[in-house]
């Protein structure tokens, strides 16, 4: 989904923010980065980005977040006709081939949750592709991801399930440049949006828990 048309949870969360900053929709400008450009030190071409950041101490290092807008899950994108369509259990899923993308808290998770040995890929588009070409069974991600890949990227794709949650789980922020001046401007516009209801409601159109993401039992 492109965020300009504010269709998607993260266009969404966007548009609320500027608006509670006092933007209209027509003020905002939506430039692309990589995910790794964003995450480190140095100028910026944006004000704030969302990509899914989770919210980690050494990322903090090199950018500034705002308060978090969303805790996410972690989920297991899979196809119709896999081996492990169907399971509803993480002892179920111990031999099959589940990738991650590096660096992501989806790849411990297979290794501390599911207690298996993952296929490690530069980002996320290296293992779609792989999962495309039947040669994982399963590509681990952050619940919005995984509704996006198995609704949009995936031929026939499907969500197997969640983890169950460690306790917190992902929190994820708007990342601004390190010692922004609209740091705290833009956390307390989340904070705000949190208060009064409009981030769950953008949560509950957009991301749908419930719908086709089971949790996995032990």
């Amino acid at each position: 989904m492109t965020p300009e048309t504010g269709n998607g949870f993260e266009g969404a969360v966007a548009y609320a923010v500027a608006k509670q900053l006092g933007f209209d929709a027509a003020d905002v400008v939506w430039v692309r980065t990589t995910f790794d450009s964003a995450v480190t030190p140095g100028e910026k071409n944006f004000d704030f980005n969302l990509q899914q950041f989770s919210i980690t101490e050494e990322r903090k290092a090199a950018v500034d977040f705002s308060s978090p807008y969303y805790t996410a899950p972690q989920a297991i994108v899979s196809f119709n006709g896999s081996k492990i369509e169907g399971k509803t259990t993480l002892a179920e899923l111990k031999g099959a081939k589940l990738g991650a993308a590096v660096g992501t808290t989806s790849l411990d998770a297979i290794e501390s949750q599911i207690g298996a040995t993952p296929q490690v890929f530069n980002d996320n588009a290296a293992g779609v592709s792989a999962l495309k070409n039947k040669q994982i069974d399963g590509l681990v991600v952050d619940l919005p991801t995984a509704f996006y890949l198995s609704g949009v990227e995936v031929p026939n794709g499907l969500i197997v399930g969640q983890l169950p949650s460690t306790g917190s789980g992902d929190q994820f922020g708007l990342l601004l440049s390190k010692g922004s001046k609209l740091t705290s401007c833009v956390s307390g516009a989340v904070d705000a949006i949190t208060a009064d209801g409009t981030l769950a409601a953008i949560t509950d159109k957009w991301l749908a828990t419930d719908a086709g993401a089971p949790v996995l039992k032990p």
